[in-house]
């Protein structure tokens, strides 16, 4: 039964407010804009044509169930990240209700998770800052532009700003969440600039036929344009660092989500009104390319920088959310202990954050983009499947813990939040699943070599 030893809360929360951890600095506007830092980015800058094609106008529809699912589970989310304010998200939460087998498979998913989703958006801003230059008549050599190939070695943009963002993020979170604040108020600038200059330019005959391809093309743009949304639960890895966790994680994780998800239907409905959807089939810039078909080349300019300034702010919360995730699993004794280590001057794990920037940099320098994007949204569905089955127990188990916020309608929720998750993992690729499972399975290896062994849990101590 040692598989299924859990952590007791009163301890967690006896640990995190220990001194000498983590600094308290961050406040609610801090954690929204968080949220919204790791949200808007690649899902709508770059995916949005992809999802159009397959749903047609009905992308708006696409949003709004994938925003559903993310919804449930960010309920799920906030009730946990208020009542057990500790480092480590899920894999936390998975710990205390649970057991540890299922924390460290959930912790090994989120390394995954939050690693790829770094590289992949770390090619994504090359590609787009590679475009950027390009306008300036600013061009790479061919062999550092991208991803082993025929004439290519290695993608520089995308090594670079990996390391960029993990020099800011080694020095404290303070300061990255300062320059992310002022990345996300500039990108949501240019979303509200393209949803206020495109809506003059729509015309309501390209809305017809609303769903083309019927409700199999929205679902399965919905299990796509959920990737959009990822990041909303890296906001709850901030729970040590935040002043006053029971009051603003869920403000936090709810704001962001809302914003997120009124600004996506927003965009939608406008570039799908200026362009026939048919027509991104072939388009990798699709909000840009709708402004310029539109004859606002000024505002596509503008369009293009977001992207740029959006993808930073992704790569920066994800390599947060991964770092807190491995510090925890790390301090539990599931990871050796050196990754656990706070530096001195700046309060931050200093060597995971350089190990995971340097492993996901060069994973983003070599491989292509369209292998690294395959298991990010199956890891992420898996993640809020369980955070959301973790309610329903810690309600059991735990009914007279403090909660600051409760989440709504339990069990109902809780048990949509599961559904609708497996229901979207069902329409993801074969091979998807396939690379999934082969993680798991490395996964168990280490655990049973190495972590079940090592756990402090196992030799009774909580941390």
């Amino acid at each position: 039964m040692s598989l299924f030893r859990k952590k007791s809360v009163e301890h967690m929360l006896a640990a995190s407010s220990k001194s000498g951890g983590l600094k308290k600095t961050l406040g609610a506007l801090d954690l929204t804009f968080l949220g919204v830092g790791a949200i808007i980015g690649t899902g709508i800058f770059v995916l949005t044509g992809t999802g159009a094609v397959q749903a047609g106008p009905a992308l708006m529809l696409s949003f709004i169930i994938a925003a559903i699912a993310c919804g449930f589970a960010a309920l799920a989310y906030a009730e946990f990240a208020s009542t057990i304010p500790v480092a480590g998200s899920i894999y936390t939460y998975s710990y205390a209700t649970l057991g540890e087998l299922a924390a460290w498979i959930i912790g090994w998913d989120l390394m995954l998770e939050y690693g790829l989703a770094t590289s992949a958006v770390s090619v994504g801003w090359s590609g787009y800052l590679q475009s950027l230059l390009s306008g300036f008549g600013v061009t790479l050599p061919v062999a550092l532009s991208a991803a082993p190939g025929h004439t290519t070695l290695f993608n520089l943009p995308a090594f670079v700003v990996m390391m960029a963002i993990t020099a800011l993020l080694s020095v404290g979170i303070r300061e990255s969440a300062r320059i992310n604040n002022i990345m996300v108020a500039i990108k949501v600038i240019v979303v509200l600039l393209v949803i206020g200059v495109g809506v003059f330019h729509v015309t309501p005959a390209n809305w017809h036929p609303f769903m083309p391809n019927g409700w199999n093309g929205v679902f399965g743009a919905a299990a796509v344009m959920f990737f959009a949304f990822i990041g909303f639960d890296s906001v709850s890895s901030a729970a040590e660092e935040v002043k006053n966790p029971k009051r603003d994680l869920p403000v936090g994780i709810i704001a962001s989500l809302g914003v997120c998800a009124v600004l996506y239907v927003a965009v939608a409905a406008v570039v799908t009104g200026i362009v026939p959807s048919a027509q991104f089939a072939s388009i990798s810039h699709p909000v840009s390319y709708a402004l310029q078909v539109a004859g606002e080349k000024w505002v596509a300019g503008f369009i293009d920088l977001g992207a740029v300034l959006g993808m930073l702010t992704v790569i920066l919360v994800m390599a947060y959310g991964q770092t807190r995730v491995i510090f925890a699993m790390s301090r539990d004794g599931l990871l050796p202990a050196a990754l656990s280590r706070v530096h001195p001057r700046f309060a931050t794990p200093f060597l995971t954050t350089w190990l995971v920037g340097i492993f996901f940099g060069l994973i983003g320098a070599l491989v292509p983009l369209n292998v690294l994007a395959e298991l990010i949204n199956i890891g992420t569905l898996a993640a809020f499947s369980m955070v959301s089955i973790a309610v329903l127990i810690l309600r059991r188990t735990h009914p007279d813990l403090p909660r600051a916020f409760r989440c709504p309608g339990v069990p109902v929720v809780p048990v949509l939040a599961v559904a609708s998750c497996l229901f979207l993992m069902v329409n993801l690729k074969a091979v998807t699943w396939m690379a999934f499972v082969i993680w798991l399975l490395i996964g168990m290896v280490i655990y049973f070599g190495y972590s079940r062994r090592h756990s402090k849990l196992a030799h009774g101590s909580q941390h």
